[in-house]
């Protein structure tokens, strides 16, 4: 940005509370950030007698753009903040590292007989969620001992309790059967308030009621009914008896803290539940670097607490915050009842902070040394790779194809993109094969690398122009196509004749795992167990999926839209309605009558005929 464009800028910034963005020359978002007064604050970054960080000074050179959004308050602007640094991951603010979201436990209480799964995103839709959680593979345990403690179904079908016959959940005691009515919608719910009391921590209280009830079903002679809570209640006892005992002063507290190194940090969250230590996580954040403690404590609080479906009364910090206010206002706002946070100085609270804090720093350790150990072997891979391939250097960035096709139909192409031996998903991108009539892979295959490069080109003729390139400019240092001889010399064709084919490309064969090379009629075969071979596997493989993915939705849209299409009294805007409400062809088939008719648009007669017809 000139020096003319930044003093215009700054002359038009209002003293009111809002959100500032600032772009570089690309017009990506390198920095979100929020003010009381948007013009002292913006106007600070570019004050030349400003004492910066070297991480500031480092953005501030960077800036081409800057645009701002003006709100009524402090905490509007907190909100705000939060995201756009969620859509847009700036890479200049301290952020959460992983590009994926979190896991998140989800009980669809809005449905008489709610089943229990993982999903990644919560939504506003009446059910309940816990998390988020940072491992996949602990939900699944969690999700296996809740079912054992309290099952539950987890069927998409019409429940009415007049099936037949049940599945094979039901015979191995991990669904308590409603389809088939063996329990009533009251008893499963209160199956299923069990397992919100135990996600909650309130495992006391599970046991404590359900020793009433067995009590209950004893003197009335029911011994099966008081049997099967006795096992449960005796399940409930082993967990509790795993959770750590923190303090009989503690109930329900979040105990936060951190350790950093090297720019990244890593935060440990304990949750306390009832004095008891329930469970606890570590988040990784990026950007920390040349970051004031107070300053990292603050953006993590402010993105794990946007996402958090449980927030406690208390939270006890390893350090102040700038934000403090506000903060606690918009933590308040979100739990619908007052929210403290207290860094505390002695006692057993900092004694516990203390304890997370040093978690924090093993948690760290033990990262960084995998991170490590990440790095050497993608780094042996691509030297292994350079020198089988007779490359002039390492591959730093790596591209697959693949197509992905059902009988000529719905033909589709992928890309994806490797760099130091990591995926980038940010580079993947999806074909349409548009050209190619019937089934063709040697086609779609030439056609997808020609509008991918054709694309490059003038992208870099923009950026010669414009100063603005995006992301298709980029060019790789090796092609890896899925497939052999055939899609190779279609493609090496294509490269030809748009002057690019100096860029090594290669085509890699499932069946044997062959490479075949432009001019060359042997194959090359990587050693078997080389890390070069894991990699281009690798990478292989996720060009496939990323495919299939695609060429799936596709064909199921296709099919869901084709066969509603052809119902009498079904149109666009009932087709839209009904896929909106339910998501899928399978729920709307299984859906009842009033179901339907409770859809926006629909009415009786037309239900009725669609569930007829499917």
């Amino acid at each position: 940005m000139s020096e003319d464009t930044i003093a215009t800028r700054l002359a038009g910034l209002p003293d009111r509370p809002g959100v500032y963005i600032m772009k570089d020359i690309q017009g990506t978002v390198i920095y979100v950030g929020k003010a009381v007064v948007l013009r002292n604050r913006v106007r600070s970054y570019f004050h030349a007698s400003a004492n910066h960080t070297p991480k500031t000074e480092l953005l501030v050179s960077e800036i081409a753009d800057l645009e701002w959004i003006v709100t009524d308050s402090e905490l509007e602007a907190l909100i705000l903040e939060s995201e756009l640094i969620k859509r847009h991951r700036p890479r200049y603010n301290v952020r959460l590292k992983d590009d994926k979201r979190y896991p998140y436990i989800k009980i669809s209480l809005h449905e008489d007989f709610p089943r229990i799964f993982i999903v990644r995103s919560p939504q506003r839709d009446g059910a309940r969620y816990f998390g988020p959680f940072t491992s996949s593979q602990a939900v699944h345990q969690t999700l296996d001992a809740l079912r054992r403690l309290f099952p539950y179904r987890t069927c998409n079908r019409d429940i009415n309790g007049e099936d037949a016959r049940p599945c094979l959940y039901y015979h191995i005691k991990r669904c308590t059967g409603p389809c088939i009515g063996a329990i009533d919608r009251a008893g499963y719910r209160e199956d299923i308030d069990r397992a919100i009391l135990f996600l909650e921590g309130r495992s006391e209280a599970v046991v404590e009621g359900m020793g009433r009830q067995m009590g209950e079903a004893a003197q009335a002679l029911d011994f099966e009914r008081a049997a099967t809570l006795r096992d449960q209640i005796a399940a409930i006892n082993t967990i509790i008896e795993r959770q750590r005992i923190v303090s009989e002063h503690l109930h329900d507290h979040d105990i936060v803290a951190f350790a950093r190194d090297n720019g990244q940090a890593c935060v440990q969250v304990f949750f306390i539940r009832d004095g008891k230590l329930i469970g606890r996580e570590y988040f990784v954040l990026t950007g920390a670097q040349g970051e004031d403690e107070s300053e990292v404590m603050g953006s993590f609080i402010k993105q794990f607490y946007s996402e958090a479906t449980q927030i406690p009364p208390e939270i006890l910090l390893q350090n102040d915050l700038d934000e403090f206010a506000v903060i606690s206002s918009w933590l308040s706002q979100r739990r619908g009842n007052r929210v403290t946070m207290r860094v505390p100085k002695r006692g057993e609270k900092k004694a516990i902070v203390e304890m997370a804090r040093e978690n924090a720093v093993e948690t760290l350790k033990r990262l960084r040394d995998e991170w490590n150990a990440d790095t050497h072997r993608h780094t042996e891979a691509l030297s292994e790779l350079q020198e089988a391939l007779q490359l002039a250097a390492p591959p730093s960035r790596i591209e697959c194809y693949d197509i992905s096709t059902l009988q000529g139909r719905f033909t589709v192409g992928s890309m994806v993109v490797f760099e130091q031996g990591a995926p980038s998903k940010q580079d993947y991108r999806h074909f349409r094969i548009k050209s190619v009539t019937g089934q063709d892979d040697f086609a779609s295959m030439a056609e997808m690398l020609g509008r991918r490069f054709s694309r490059a080109r003038s992208s870099q003729e923009e950026r010669a122009v414009e100063g603005k390139p995006d992301r298709w400019a980029i060019m790789p240092d090796l092609v890896i196509l899925d497939g052999g001889k055939g899609q190779l010399g279609a493609v090496h064709e294509v490269m030809e004749s748009l002057g690019l084919d100096h860029i090594p490309t290669v085509g890699l064969a499932k069946q044997e795992e062959e490479i075949f090379l432009p001019g060359r009629p042997e194959s090359l075969r990587l050693p078997a167990g080389s890390e070069a071979l894991f990699l281009v596997q690798r990478i292989r493989d996720e060009a496939h999926r990323f495919a299939v993915t695609y060429h799936r939705k596709l064909r199921d849209k296709d099919s869901t839209r084709s066969l509603l299409d052809d119902i009498p009294g079904i149109g666009p805007k009932r087709r839209q309605a009904l896929l909106k409400t339910f998501g899928s062809l399978d729920r709307i088939r299984n859906a009842s009558v009033e179901d339907l008719v409770a859809v926006p648009g629909m009415n009786r007669a037309a239900a009725e005929k669609l569930v007829e017809y499917l």
